[in-house]
Parts: structure tokens; sequence; C-alpha cells
């Protein structure tokens, strides 16, 4: 997580565990994302039904919070198969 994004930034939009709304700000929305991506462990493949899953419960719109994971380089795919790829551990 970057050092300039505190975790009170970070719990105003998951609050309960439960993200209300992605930020827009684009250094707080990776630090949100990191956040959401440390519920997957390293080194773990996953089948896109486990990953939406794990995703449901922090968002109700999971397939787009599972893009905007890919997108950040914090979850990657290969045939059907999810894995971490980036955030801090």
């Amino acid at each position: 997580m970057s050092a300039e994004i505190s975790r009170e930034v970070i719990d105003r939009f998951l609050v309960g565990g439960r993200l209300v709304q992605m930020p827009a700000k684009h250094a707080v929305r990776l630090a949100v994302l990191d956040r959401v991506a440390q519920s997957f462990e390293i080194g773990v493949r996953y089948s896109e039904k486990e990953v939406n899953e794990v995703l449901v419960g922090f968002f109700d719109d999971y397939a787009a919070l599972r893009r905007y994971l890919i997108d950040n380089d914090l979850l990657s795919r290969e045939d059907g198969v999810y894995w971490r790829s980036g955030g801090t551990v």
C-alpha cells in the first residue's frame, strides 16, 4: 500500500469489509484493490467461480471488481484459471 494512502481513507470505501464505492482517484483505487487482492493466497490457483465467491463478499458487481484487479495487475488469468500476481504481502 502506498505510504500516502492512510488506512482511514481506505476504510471510507471498505465499510464493514464491503466496497461501498469504487474510488475515482487512481492512487486510492489501487490501495483499495490491493486490500481486496490480499484475500487471495500467493501461489494458489483459483477457478473463476472461486474468485467470484470471494469478490461478491466485497462488491455485488464482482465481475467489474475482477476486471479492476486484472487491469491493475493484481490478479492474472489464463485459460479460466486465476492467481494473485501483485499487491502487498
